[in-house]
């Protein structure tokens, strides 16, 4: 199996069965993420414990890039503290960039490191990381991919 399958493979399971896609009845945060470019909202719910991320979820609609990524993100975030959240997402915005030296360190998520290639899906695939950041700030305005 090529690499590019195995990625594409990654993205399509995880349109098709997006994990933790959910409302949290008690959150502790929340945000809510909006690409202008191609319609995605989505809201991201977080339920921390001191620093740690007990449980987070998300909820929205949008393309199979943003869902997949939101659905990635929330795997990946869950048992984590605030700092190696903040970590992830530094990761992938480096991902994301292209600096291709993130890629073995991130796992499943490497997956998201072939949309930028389109530049123009850079934003879906970014848009629930922006949004837990926002979550994680207390951020009252949506995160925006603009």
């Amino acid at each position: 199996m090529e690499l590019a399958d195995l990625y594409r493979d990654v993205i399509l399971d995880h349109n098709r069965s997006p994990r933790n896609f959910r409302r949290l009845q008690s959150p502790t945060n929340t945000a809510q993420g909006f690409n202008p470019l191609c319609g995605d909202k989505l809201t991201v719910y977080l339920v921390m414990d001191g620093d740690r991320v007990d449980d987070i979820a998300f909820e929205g609609s949008g393309c199979a890039i943003s869902v997949a990524s939101s659905s990635l993100m929330t795997e990946a975030v869950r048992g984590k503290t605030e700092a190696e959240a903040r970590t992830l997402f530094e990761r992938m915005h480096a991902l994301l960039a292209g600096e291709t030296g993130e890629a073995e360190a991130l796992g499943k998520l490497a997956a998201l490191g072939g949309v930028r290639q389109f530049p123009s899906r850079v934003k879906c695939a970014s848009l629930a990381w922006h949004a837990l950041i926002a979550a994680l700030d207390g951020a009252q305005q949506p995160a925006k991919t603009e």
